[in-house]
């Protein structure tokens, strides 16, 4: 699976700072909603010219007007977009037309979504489905058994990202089960100064959350341990 790094509640000076020290560490680095609300995809921009190795995701959860943020984001060299699955079914078809032609690549967030509401999205072929448990329900997720129905539901779905609550026993039943692309698992990581010697470190890291305040940086740790070497 793949690290993906979202960087979100921190100054436009720390992200920069953050994308930079996570390149080629990171396969995505993520600008989260926070962050593109906070600053706007203009002011963003400057972080790709600092990303040479990792593909950089913007968060946008596109829900109407579509095609407007969606080009907006690829003139900014944004290399995925997300957008809503509860949006409209035109607007998604639209902002995929957009992705196919720009050759970049779309997340389709199925936060709060049913399986009868996720079926029209199986025509989005290249598209990588974000099965999301939201961050304000308190309730347990098992992150291994849904990805397995929705797989099991939606075999052509070639591509699964799966995210909210996860911890590392999760992470190593999803691992094992080698069906989602990325896992996100939640933790924090007081007093983490620097989330590069994490990364670094003889492990490989699914997907890590990067937020500071001002006593610790590097919220919501997403990873599995695996030995370099295994």
């Amino acid at each position: 699976m793949k690290l993906q790094v979202a960087i979100d509640r921190v100054s436009l000076a720390h992200a920069i700072t953050l994308a930079k020290d996570l390149d080629g560490i990171a396969d995505v680095i993520e600008l989260g909603t926070s962050l593109v609300k906070d600053y706007g995809l203009i002011a963003l921009s400057d972080i790709k010219a600092e990303i040479k190795q990792s593909e950089l995701l913007m968060d946008l959860k596109a829900i109407d007007e579509g095609v407007y943020e969606f080009n907006k984001g690829f003139e900014v060299n944004a290399d995925i977009l997300t957008v809503m699955g509860s949006a409209d079914l035109s607007t998604i078809s639209a902002v995929y037309d957009v992705t196919e032609k720009a050759g970049k690549t779309m997340l389709i967030d199925l936060l709060n979504m049913t399986d009868e509401e996720i079926a029209p999205l199986m025509t989005f072929e290249h598209a990588i489905f974000g099965l999301h448990h939201s961050h304000d329900n308190a309730s347990n997720f098992d992150a291994a058994g849904s990805v397995k129905h929705f797989h099991e539901q939606f075999p052509a779905a070639k591509r699964i990202a799966v995210a909210g609550g996860i911890d590392l026993d999760q992470v190593k039943k999803l691992s094992a089960d080698g069906i989602a692309e990325i896992a996100i698992v939640g933790g924090k990581i007081a007093g983490a100064a620097d989330p590069v010697a994490a990364g670094r470190e003889s492990v490989s890291y699914t997907h890590l959350r990067a937020h500071e305040t001002d006593s610790y940086l590097v919220c919501r740790l997403l990873l599995e341990k695996k030995k370099r070497h295994a």
